[in-house]
């Protein structure tokens, strides 16, 4: 397992995912701000994960072709500069371009950094290898989300980016220095048609899947700070340590999914009812509110329960030939980010006209969509 470059991608997914993640607590604090309203700002979103799915597209298909490296570092050393460039703000405007921007230096380190440690990982461990690389992610919700709502009660939100973009430089670093030695990757010639076929009906199921997934996730992901508070009128500081306990089920579910992706041959089975399992106690998170101790304990099953399968549509993504991996990985990226987008803007929508009582149902449906396709393309891998 090459560990050293793992840590150094979980410091640079750590800080890709909190420049966009971790303004959770702060949509609020920044409509009074920047004075735009709630759902402007939670937009923002929806802007930033654009960004993040058409550079993960195209960095991707170029990553097979020139190289991953430049990539994987440039990305989260432009990423700081964005990071500073939100702190220096003026108005909502400055706030969602330099957002924007951080998310397209997101997506360009994310998808070539998941190929290049499919690549150099053993195939027996790449389940765990993914896992922990997705570990920096959930280590946003674990540590960045609950530590931004923390200091953002002193240093502001314009001061939590300026730690961002610090963590940005470090991961930038840490990525230069763990990558000096390539990775024996096979590099198409310019002009030269890939070997491996990429869009087969397999791969853009598994595609559509990470989209019901990413929606799913995003939903409680984007709004649940905004849910303790309007629910429960918590304060923004409160709100740190039910966002912690939510994180860490993400966090251990995503170590728990990479062991059963290595040992299972049914990767699609374990994704399906994790999902549906996702979509059940989505139902109870938003309609079964008697005490913030319980919204807070469902919160940490959701998270637990969703990140179990991850790991095993991500080893099922891997699975596609070394010359085309990049680009499938990037399109896992554009996917995700489609999931995103889709995750603010439904929330948004349902927030703003039925409220978060239709949380629950709207979570469920994706879930069952997601799964339904899961165990269809199980169906038919055995037939074949």
């Amino acid at each position: 397992m090459p560990w050293a470059l793992i840590l150094a991608a979980i410091v640079g997914s750590f800080a890709a995912t909190s420049s966009g993640t971790t303004r959770a607590p702060f949509i609020i604090v920044m409509a009074q701000d920047l004075s735009t309203s709630v759902v402007m700002v939670a937009n923002i979103v929806s802007m930033t994960a654009t960004a993040w799915g058409i550079t993960s597209l195209i960095t991707g298909w170029l990553s097979d072709r020139v190289g991953r490296r430049p990539f994987i570092v440039g990305g989260p050393a432009v990423l700081a500069l964005c990071m500073i460039g939100v702190a220096r703000a003026d108005g909502f405007l400055e706030v969602a371009l330099w957002s924007t921007a951080s998310g397209a230096c997101s997506g360009t380190f994310m998808g070539t950094v998941f190929a290049e440690i499919s690549i150099r990982a053993p195939a027996s461990h790449r389940g765990r290898a993914l896992s922990w690389v997705m570990s920096g992610q959930s280590l946003t919700l674990v540590v960045g989300v609950p530590l931004a709502a923390f200091l953002g009660a002193y240093i502001g939100w314009r001061g939590w980016h300026l730690c961002v973009a610090a963590m940005a430089v470090l991961g930038a670093l840490s990525l230069w220095w763990t990558t000096r030695t390539p990775a024996g990757q096979k590099v198409l010639p310019r002009g030269a048609p890939p070997k491996g076929r990429k869009l087969t009906g397999a791969v853009i199921a598994l595609l559509t899947m990470s989209v019901a997934e990413r929606i799913c996730y995003g939903l409680v992901v984007v709004y649940y700070a905004t849910f303790l508070q309007q629910e429960y009128r918590q304060p923004l500081a409160a709100v740190a340590i039910p966002l912690l306990l939510m994180a860490l089920g993400n966090i251990v579910g995503t170590l728990v999914g990479g062991p059963i992706a290595d040992r299972t041959r049914d990767r699609l089975g374990v994704f399906g009812a994790s999902l549906l399992a996702t979509g059940a106690v989505g139902i109870l998170l938003f309609a079964w509110m008697p005490s913030v101790a319980v919204s807070v304990g469902v919160g940490f099953a959701y998270a637990f329960i969703n990140a179990i399968g991850r790991p095993a549509l991500m080893a099922a993504l891997s699975d596609v030939p070394e010359d085309v991996r990049g680009t499938v990985m990037g399109l896992n990226g554009a996917a995700a980010s489609v999931g995103w987008v889709g995750a603010a803007a439904l929330g948004g929508w349902m927030l703003g006209t039925v409220g978060f009582a239709g949380f629950g149902p709207l979570s469920a449906a994706l879930a069952a969509i997601g799964a339904g396709l899961a165990f269809w393309q199980r169906a038919v891998g055995k037939r074949a």
